[in-house]
């Protein structure tokens, strides 16, 4: 029966999430980690920021994170569950949205809307980062390295990529454990 409740739990985090995830599924990080890790206790912060780094660096969609906890919550029952759930309700909602969209295109009303989500999308995408920094950065020389490598990323024109090349260095020097 845990099963089964697992997978209900699952499925109304899930629907309930993909309807309000404007900038992906990224942008409801938060309310993904404070149900998997604080209320359900289905992983710890470390368990969910490693999902994280392995949904980002796996191929495909952004929502993969989805799976991941789906997966560590409830097996693979669980992963099909969170992968319908977060994409089904999203792809109905966009579907007849698009057609309403496109057909008001030029109205004061759309435009307004339109400008309204942007700030909303770029604050759920930050604090995303927020809450992943703080799940990954378990004492302080990895926070320095966090810090270092938005810093990098923000700063310069080269690839974000020689930050994850530092860092790896770093960790197989052992200055992190």
């Amino acid at each position: 029966m845990k099963t089964a409740d697992t997978l209900a739990a699952l499925a109304v985090q899930f629907v309930g999430l993909s309807l309000v995830a404007f900038g992906g599924a990224n942008a409801v990080i938060p309310e993904i980690h404070r149900q998997s890790v604080d209320i359900h206790h289905w992983m710890t912060d470390q368990d969910f920021a490693a999902l994280f780094a392995i949904a980002q660096a796996a191929p495909g969609p952004n929502f993969l994170v989805t799976t991941l906890v789906g997966w560590k919550a409830a097996g693979l029952a669980g992963a099909l569950v969170a992968t319908a759930a977060m994409c089904g309700p999203s792809c109905v909602l966009t579907y007849w949205v698009a057609k309403v969209w496109d057909r008001y295109r030029e109205t004061e009303w759309r435009i307004a809307v339109g400008a309204g989500l942007a700030p909303v999308t770029v604050g759920f995408v930050f604090s995303s980062a927020f809450v992943l920094v703080r799940a990954a950065d378990a004492d302080w020389r990895l926070a320095l390295v966090t810090a270092a490598s938005a810093g990098f990323a923000f700063f310069t024109r080269f690839n974000p990529l020689w930050c994850l090349a530092a860092a790896a260095a770093l960790g197989a020097a052992g200055v992190f454990g």
